[in-house]
């Protein structure tokens, strides 16, 4: 009798064990935060999305995402990552010096990601890269330390250089370094370097009519949020302007500038899912060290080159990752 009480005991469990697991309550409904400086749809948010996808966060299953876009107007931005903290996102994810300040003067408490910070110690958003310290971490750009390197690449590829434009946002927090870091570089390559303003589309216009005036050989884009948020805009006219174009994101030498020299964007929105997906699994942001790129692309617009007349060299174009034909 006891052998077959066993047996009803173990039959029915067998029957209501898959009942008992489908009753039970789903996972935690995750809610992501978004801060974007550009607008939608972006390949970026997609590669994000992507990420954390391969982490079993789907959106409609277990996972909300609260979009926040500031279409290219930065001044927008505190208002939007207000707008978040008010969704009650259990994480933000950001990207670009003006938008992670935004989001960590909008909270002290919920996490922040950024996909790409320039500078993230230079300008205070983190105590250090080992151990950030507070409610912010990620993935650095280092485009400042970068900036010397285009003009090098740039030198390189049209030896008789001599005349360079620099085309920078003053109300970029890394800028002021970049043009240190340019100015340094260039003295050593024999490069005299002219600083153009741009504080938003129409004075490009104004700082491209003034390269042509200064009789400039070539500009080199300094890396800003206004023009990754303008990427489609500013590499249009950039690509118009005439002059060979070096800047850090490829989108801007498939826009048709000449070269492009910098991490890739892309992998450093998946590593940033990475980030979101420890963090919701109990990890403090202060604990997570701020990540560094170790790969760099660079990216040729050949038919540029031939529209400019110019002949690249076969030491860069070895040296390419893509090269556009």
């Amino acid at each position: 009798m006891r052998l077959i009480g066993l047996a009803v005991v173990l039959t029915l469990s067998l029957i209501l064990a898959p009942l008992a697991a489908r009753a039970q309550p789903a996972g935690k409904l995750v809610r992501i935060g978004i801060l974007h400086s550009g607008s939608l749809p972006d390949a970026n948010i997609e590669a994000l999305r992507s990420g954390l996808r391969q982490r079993d966060y789907v959106e409609g299953r277990n996972l909300i995402i609260e979009y926040r876009a500031a279409q290219g107007k930065l001044e927008r931005l505190p208002e939007l990552a207000t707008d978040l903290v008010r969704a009650r996102v259990d994480v933000i994810v950001t990207g670009g010096t003006a938008a992670i300040r935004a989001a960590r003067d909008a909270t002290a408490t919920i996490p922040i990601v950024f996909a790409g910070g320039a500078d993230p110690v230079g300008t205070g958003l983190v105590a250090s890269l080992a151990r950030p310290g507070g409610n912010v971490t990620g993935v650095t750009t280092i485009n400042v330390e970068l900036t010397p390197k285009r003009l090098e690449l740039l030198k390189e590829t049209i030896p008789t250089l001599s005349r360079v434009g620099l085309l920078w946002h003053p109300g970029s927090a890394t800028s002021p370094r970049s043009l240190q870091e340019l100015e340094r570089a260039a003295g050593a390559l024999g490069v005299k370097v002219y600083t153009l303003t741009v504080r938003d589309l129409v004075g490009l216009q104004a700082a491209l009519e003034q390269a042509g005036t200064e009789r400039l050989q070539a500009l080199v884009l300094v890396p800003a949020i206004f023009f990754l948020a303008n990427r489609d805009h500013v590499g249009e006219r950039l690509a118009r302007s005439g002059l060979p174009v070096v800047a850090a994101w490829r989108e801007y030498a498939d826009a048709g500038c000449l070269l492009s020299y910098g991490p890739n964007v892309l992998e450093l929105h998946r590593l940033a899912a990475g980030y979101v997906d420890r963090i919701l699994k109990g990890t403090k942001p202060a604990d997570l060290p701020v990540e560094q790129p170790t790969t760099f692309e660079l990216v040729i617009n050949l038919k540029t080159a031939k529209a400019l007349g110019l002949t690249i060299p076969q030491s860069i174009l070895v040296r390419a990752d893509q090269v556009i034909q």
